[in-house]
């Protein structure tokens, strides 16, 4: 078994930054996945790449790894920026706003 050890990016429809700061131990799948003849639908019997476990830091994703005999590979986050304005949202509907407001 070879496993993807990574912190997740953030999603594109959210601009914060939730659901970002965990690790999380990823199957690579072994085989490849197939097509249904009846129903068209694509599967696998490998149940493997529908586990994903999560944990809090890099060293207790690895050290699972370790322990179950579970060759991995460590890819390392590419941290940006946090996206926070100064007022937040709020700023949208303030009445001391310099410039009007307008889409």
């Amino acid at each position: 078994m070879r496993a993807r050890i990574y912190q997740p990016a953030r999603n594109a429809m959210q601009s914060g930054m939730g659901k970002t700061h965990h690790w999380v131990l990823e199957m690579v799948p072994t085989e490849a996945q197939q097509l249904d003849p009846l129903m068209g639908w694509i599967g696998s019997a490998d149940t493997d790449r529908q586990v994903k476990l999560r944990f809090h830091t890099r060293q207790e994703a690895e050290d699972y790894a370790r322990e179950n005999g579970i060759d991995f590979v460590t890819l390392q986050p590419k941290t940006r920026k946090p996206n926070i304005r100064p007022r937040g949202y709020g700023e949208n509907f303030a009445t001391d706003r310099r410039t009007p407001w307008t889409h």
